[in-house]
């Protein structure tokens, strides 16, 4: 019978995380979560409070536990907050909550041969891993945007991360910043909740599609044109633009001059609609020229125009901030992302996996929970050696 000295330590108790300790536990192998909030699924706990999954709940559930009936086909963000509380506790699985883990660095025995991972975490601790699966997630850092002026803007601003409902919005004017999945929700949020006008400031203009169209989701259509060639599911992406959206282009939201799949591959997800378009057309919600700069109280747009919003909203996205834990190990690319995913190990770091650092048009839940299953396999081949 043989031992295992040394856990297994996977970084960050959100879907992914959990997904991983599940995998791993269920193939033998002692998995720790270490999480640096106090509660497992903590960055869906922040989020604003509207939030639907855009993955049904069938195609979203983690390794080992279905997500209940009731929870509806589009779960919401409390149900998946109570999900992942379910799953520690059906997967029994071992979560370390209040500590955060600041470096990873490369282990060696006293041949020089490798010997896993050393981490440093706060507090003091050191710890000792046969191997890491560090799943911090994808929005982990609030990126403003980075414009002339905006250290000096006296007006208010706060990033997506920190709005919660439309509440504080009530009877004002306010500039939302970034067309993504959060922008476009969070501005159809503030139109339904009461703000007296709400503009959209757009860079580039976004593929929107139908969430679901005659009771087919888009993820299931994400998942059948994943591998096929970006050219054709481009031109099928037009077709389906065309009979199933209306040109916005009159309201200042034009359609996109490159293809859908081609701005997957670059790292933009469609729009889905979750009550944009209508917005639009009736002039609820106001698509502008970008941001180009900040002036005093005032934000200038791309086009010139100069306007003072009682709010600005930054829908701006968020930074991996993977530089600090794993950057020296050389395992990152140049805008910070890991160089492999999934059951893939970097040659200069064996045993470091990553997972949750993609946004497929496939869902995120679904991908990490297939990651998950093959980085289990992965690590216990490892560990077993």
């Amino acid at each position: 019978m043989t031992t295992q000295p040394r856990p297994v330590y996977v970084i960050g108790g959100g879907p992914g995380g959990l997904a991983a300790a599940a995998a791993l536990r269920a193939r033998g192998v002692r998995a720790v979560v270490v999480e640096k909030s106090d509660e497992v699924g903590a960055s869906w706990r922040r989020h604003y409070e509207r939030l639907h999954l855009h993955t049904t709940r069938r195609l979203s559930a983690l390794p080992g536990l279905a997500m209940p009936r009731r929870f509806g086909r589009w779960v919401s963000r409390d149900d998946v907050v109570r999900y992942l509380e379910k799953y520690v506790e059906f997967h029994e699985l071992e979560v370390v909550t209040g500590v955060e883990v600041t470096r990873i660095e490369r282990a060696v025995d006293g041949k020089g041969n490798d010997d896993g991972f050393t981490l440093h975490a706060t507090g003091g601790r050191v710890l000792a891993a046969s191997a890491v699966v560090v799943a911090t997630g994808f929005n982990h850092t609030p990126a403003l945007p980075d414009r002339p002026g905006l250290d000096s803007y006296t007006g208010e601003l706060v990033h997506a991360a920190d709005y919660r409902n439309a509440k504080p919005y009530e009877g004002r004017d306010v500039l939302v910043v970034g067309v993504g999945n959060t922008g476009a929700e969070i501005a159809v949020d503030l139109v339904e909740g009461g703000a007296a006008r709400v503009r959209l400031a757009v860079r580039t203009a976004p593929h929107i599609v139908r969430r679901s169209t005659a009771g087919w989701p888009a993820q299931r259509t994400g998942i059948l044109v994943r591998r096929l060639p970006v050219r054709l599911v481009d031109r099928l992406g037009r077709l389906v633009a065309k009979a199933s959206v209306p040109d916005l282009s009159a309201y200042g939201l034009p359609r996109p001059d490159t293809g859908l799949y081609s701005r997957v591959k670059e790292g933009a997800i469609p729009v889905q609609d979750v009550g944009l378009i209508d917005a639009v057309r009736a002039g609820r919600v106001e698509p502008v020229a970008a941001v180009d700069s900040f002036d005093g109280d005032a934000v200038v747009l791309a086009d010139g125009t100069l306007i003072t919003p009682d709010a600005v909203i930054a829908a701006t996205g968020y930074r991996r901030a993977l530089e600090g834990l794993v950057g020296h190990l050389d395992v990152l690319d140049g805008r910070g992302r890991p160089l492999v995913h999934g059951a893939r190990t970097p040659a200069q770091a064996p045993g470091l996996y990553f997972t949750g650092f993609s946004n497929p048009i496939s869902g995120m839940f679904r991908e990490m929970a297939l990651d998950a299953e093959r980085i289990a396999k992965a690590v216990a081949r490892l560990v077993g050696d």
